[in-house]
């Protein structure tokens, strides 16, 4: 009882905090000039070159425009006409035209992949009794890794054809779970679609697009390649305050589209107004309704409504849903967003990768949608039974976009459910937003200020019971492992720190000729040695990021350093291992021993989980 009580008080305590805070917030923009102003103030933060905008609502447009300066260099300024890369945001025209052909009855979203595109490679090892279908391309549910940095580095100035962008690096095309059952961004799913698209209609996806949906919504000057237009009027990229070069995406469905503020209003009108354009309905209400509404995951089969759906997804903001699909590229970020009930789209467009910024923008723009708007009603309670509270415990993500990451994200992206009363929290372990869910059923949850089912208990067909929330699946551990590795992470990083500092100690020592010579030396070099070639690996890496197509993705000083580096950590760890096993009655002091030996096996646990994960003599350009 007395936990219980400190659970109420505690979630009281967070719900008064929320509403404290809310109660402080500024007041949205109420006109477009503050709007502007908010807006300007932001980019002079932050630094952010330029804006594009386009905001629709169901009379028509409400702001098209740009802010600030195109080209810092030359001095040009922004306009409606600007033309940005929008990014991830380009697969949406993926969807629609799979969307469109379903209409037609050409296409379906269970047609298996292997029927249609044969000579596609890819790898699924429960092809036999969970083919990847259409749906999972778009989804996200193939299972398969996203592209490589070779993919993304991949830069040829040539028209090269879908099929041979496809073609260049097929290896990371390869489920590593059942289709269907976990979703996971992938980079080559939306152009594999896009392919099948191009087949059966025997049209370049490109000029499909243009013919069927550029042209029909106005979208004047929107192109997936570098025309005279982007030439003329395209905006220039800058990261860190520099310039960057156009990137000539190899798989162009994904990512490659250059648009205006102007033909970005064109496109978001065409969600306000359900698939209509001028009167012609290209897409039917229906197929957008399909397009926002997640089907292939065990967690959406059960009924959970936030996730990704077909190249669309849900955010919250505040306590509204809007559904979105956002991009990205060196130097440009994009925000596409919707509110289908409220009939309002905007299309934010900054040529910066100012995180920070971008977000920023988005909620002023956001407050400004949603200042008349009702807040949704908090959804009611339901009266948590022991069969709810098998939820609660610690969790740890098993569908990793990037697996080359994943031995971080396992560590790192720890979430905490427990029932608080009649209501679920949820806490990210290592800092966050913690989120309040309402139960509909013992596996079902709604968000406490959106009311949309967001976190649900599901059965995966590998691993048992999971926990899916948002796009993230995630698996149960006992305390014991999660915490433990959390201690052991925390040891070797005081054991990488200290050996240094002990160095310094014992190297002095020696050179004055306290420390006699021989196998007490090398018991202490080892794990000097392989706690530096991780702070190697580190810096290299962290240089690399920089530029991480030329450094990263290609063979260069940095990533064959980040190569060696990994490599020699774990040659050494396990010489360190080795040499306090073999040399344990060495002439040293005990206390000295007894650290160097550990800090050796710390290393050697470490280089152990590393080469688990393919960390050890990573090449990142393979």
């Amino acid at each position: 009882m007395t936990k219980q009580l400190c659970g109420v008080l505690g979630l009281t305590f967070l719900l008064l905090a929320g509403t404290l805070l809310a109660d402080e917030e500024p007041a949205p923009p109420a006109t477009l000039e503050e709007l502007q102003s908010a807006i300007l103030d932001l980019m002079k933060e932050h630094e952010v070159p330029a804006m594009g905008i386009a905001m629709v609502d169901a009379n028509g447009p409400v702001w098209i425009g740009a802010l600030g300066k195109a080209d810092i260099e030359r001095d040009i300024d922004a306009d409606e006409n600007s033309m940005f890369r929008i990014g991830s945001t380009s697969k949406m025209f993926v969807a629609l035209s799979v969307l469109q052909l379903v209409e037609q009855g050409v296409l379906s979203l269970d047609d298996k992949v292997a029927d249609l595109a044969p000579e596609i490679e890819f790898q699924n090892p429960w092809e036999d009794t969970d083919p990847i279908r259409i749906v999972h391309l778009l989804e996200h549910t193939t299972g398969w890794d996203d592209i490589h940095l070779p993919e993304y580095a991949h830069n040829d100035p040539t028209p090269i054809t879908l099929k041979e962008g496809l073609d260049f690096h097929p290896h990371s095309r390869k489920s590593r779970w059942k289709p269907g059952s976990r979703m996971s961004y992938c980079n080559s799913g939306p152009p594999v679609a896009a392919f099948i698209v191009q087949k059966l209609t025997g049209q370049d996806f490109e000029d499909y697009v243009k013919e069927n949906f550029f042209e029909p919504l106005g979208m004047t000057t929107a192109t997936y390649r570098l025309s005279d237009d982007v030439r003329e009027r395209g905006v220039t990229l800058y990261s860190g305050g520099k310039p960057q070069d156009y990137w000539h995406i190899s798989v162009r469905p994904s990512g490659s589209i250059n648009a205006s503020p102007a033909d970005m209003a064109r496109f978001a009108s065409f969600f306000v107004n359900r698939g209509s354009v001028d009167g012609i309905q290209l897409v039917s209400p229906e197929s957008l309704l399909r397009m926002e509404t997640p089907a292939s995951t065990p967690a959406a089969e059960a009924g959970q409504e936030a996730g990704y759906a077909l190249n669309n997804y849900s955010s919250r903001h505040k306590n509204w849903v809007y559904r979105e699909h956002n991009g990205g590229v060196n130097g440009g970020l994009t925000e596409f967003s919707y509110l289908p009930e409220a009939r309002v789209a905007h299309a934010i467009m900054i040529n910066s990768g100012n995180g920070a910024a971008y977000a920023e923008i988005s909620d002023l723009v956001r407050d400004f949608e949603t200042r008349d708007l009702e807040k949704t009603a908090t959804p009611e309670t339901m009266t948590i039974s022991p069969e709810h509270r098998d939820i609660e415990g610690l969790y740890y993500p098993i569908n990793p976009r990037q697996q080359v990451a994943y031995f971080l994200e396992r560590v790192f992206n720890i979430q905490k459910l427990s029932i608080v009363g009649n209501t679920l929290l949820r806490v990210p372990l290592f800092g966050g937003e913690p989120v309040i869910y309402v139960a509909e059923s013992p596996d079902l949850y709604r968000n406490f200020e959106t009311g949309s089912i967001s976190l649900s208990r599901a059965v995966d067909p590998l691993v048992g019971p999971v926990v899916h929330v948002g796009m993230t699946t995630y698996k149960a551990a006992p305390a014991l492992i999660i915490y433990g590795q959390l201690v052991i992470v925390a040891l070797w990083g005081l054991a990488i720190v200290s050996s240094i500092l002990y160095a310094v100690i014992w190297g002095v020592r020696r050179w004055r000729g306290k420390i006699p010579p021989g196998r007490g030396i090398w018991i202490r070099v080892w794990p000097l040695l392989a706690g530096l070639f991780v702070i190697a690996f580190v810096t290299l890496f962290s240089f690399g990021m920089a530029d991480p197509f030329v450094l990263l993705g290609k063979p260069s000083v940095i990533s064959v350093g980040i190569m060696l580096t990994t490599l020699l950590f774990g040659v050494f760890a396990a010489t360190g291992a080795y040499v306090a096993i073999r040399d344990r009655g060495a002439t040293m002091n005990r206390v000295n021993y007894w650290y160097s030996t550990g800090c050796a096996f710390l290393h050697l646990v470490v280089a152990a989980y590393f080469a688990w994960f393919g960390v050890i003599g990573l090449t990142t350009w393979s």
